[in-house]
């Protein structure tokens, strides 16, 4: 009886051994999923697996339009993740766009609950022996008449996800910056390829055409998985070592 105990346990040790790390992604509609219905808009989110062996690491894309740190708790999104987290799994948390939305109270954080939430977000992930990953908001494309590429986000939100890095010492991925140098290297007009932009009866999807410059098209969504790969191994994350070269 003793042997078959231990082969058993044996057993489940090796499956969990060869069971994949999992990268989950909570966040907003810049890194969600898109239905066919919205292409070629395309989240950052989607174009992550593509770095990794699936045999070795899985993103698992929680992400979803319209979400703030608020909603994402609220509906129960974030507590799923927890849910499904394993040891040694990875949680990259991105929000900010719709946190700022004073308009929108439904979504609004302010800056105070934005950062407890941050904290929770970090705590509840230490919690399952896993690791979390903080992201800075991505940048909306914006330039101003003389060309000068404009900052949009209120400084509180990606100041925030600094602070709590730091204080909570975790790796943070600081894709406002990155992504602001991105945009600014492709300049006024080039960076327009980056985002959802089409002509009228370019695309079925968008019959009246479409100039929007917080999300993105498959070509800015490329960029935006290449600076998460870029921070990933600045910051030396064990998962760096699971990278395709």
């Amino acid at each position: 009886m003793k042997s078959v105990f231990m082969i058993l346990m044996f057993s489940a040790a090796v499956i969990a051994q060869k069971a994949p790390i999992t990268i989950f992604l909570a966040g907003d509609s810049t890194c969600a999923n898109k239905s066919a219905d919205k292409r070629p808009e395309t989240g950052w989110g989607e174009m992550l697996q593509q770095y990794f062996d699936p045999a070795k690491v899985k993103v698992d894309n929680r992400a979803m339009n319209g979400r703030s740190t608020k909603t994402f708790i609220s509906e129960g999104r974030w507590q799923k993740i927890i849910d499904d987290l394993k040891k040694g799994d990875y949680v990259f948390v991105q929000f900010g766009h719709n946190d700022e939305s004073k308009d929108k109270g439904e979504r609004y954080t302010p800056p105070d609950a934005f950062r407890a939430n941050l904290i929770r977000f970090v705590n509840d992930v230490k919690g399952k022996n896993a690791h979390i990953v903080l992201l800075t908001p991505v940048m909306r494309r914006k330039f101003d008449k003389n060309g000068n590429f404009v900052d949009q986000h209120p400084a509180e939100y990606p100041e925030a996800f600094r602070e709590v890095a730091k204080e909570q010492e975790v790796p943070l991925i600081d894709m406002h910056k990155k992504s602001e140098a991105v945009i600014v290297k492709y300049g006024v007009e080039g960076s327009r390829a980056l985002f959802l932009q089409l002509k009228p009866g370019e695309n079925p999807n968008y019959p009246n055409g479409v100039e929007d410059n917080t999300h993105f098209r498959p070509a800015g969504a490329e960029e935006m998985a290449k600076l998460v790969v870029d921070g990933i191994r600045e910051d030396k994350l064990k998962l760096s070592k699971y990278l395709k070269k």
